[in-house]
């Protein structure tokens, strides 16, 4: 059995200690090449790959977006759903705080606070899913229920093409 050449992360360790299953995928990270970069590199529709957002509302409670990589996030529709007057990104700074993870590498799993999760519903619609595991340059393949069965997010239906 050969070891396993993927980082070890909070998030890695996260999916582990719940027996998710979930295989590890490693890329060459460029700044700012987001989602359209990751699938490029791994060679997998941009569509699947889900990137996590952090945001927060008016009074500076975070939360997690999930969410399509060819698709935004209606803040304004989120924060309706959410009955929050205004829905912005966090600063990076910030949003280290909250997830310990830096932007580019940030991950649902194993963030240092627990916050809110917000999918988008189509997400589920999407065999297997690639999201960030806790690194820039690393993403991890598991299908969606996995997630939805982890994080239990609310779902909801804020994607606008981007």
């Amino acid at each position: 059995m050969s070891k396993e050449k993927f980082p070890v992360t909070p998030a890695t360790r996260f999916l582990r200690e719940h027996q998710i299953g979930f295989a590890g995928h490693l890329y060459r990270y460029e700044e700012h090449g987001g989602t359209r970069h990751s699938a490029a590199g791994l060679g997998v529709d941009e569509h699947g790959v889900i990137k996590t957002l952090v945001l927060e509302d008016e009074c500076r409670q975070p939360l997690i977006a999930l969410m399509h990589g060819d698709r935004k996030v209606s803040t304004r529709e989120l924060a309706r759903v959410v009955g929050a007057k205004t829905i912005n990104p966090c600063d990076p700074a910030v949003a280290n705080k909250h997830t310990g993870y830096l932007i580019g590498g940030t991950s649902p799993f194993g963030t240092r606070k627990a916050m809110p999760v917000y999918m988008e519903a189509s997400t589920l619609n999407v065999p297997l899913i690639y999201i960030n595991g806790g690194k820039r340059g690393f993403l991890v393949s598991l299908p969606p229920t996995e997630l939805q069965r982890l994080l239990q997010p609310t779902l909801v239906n804020v994607a606008v093409e981007d």
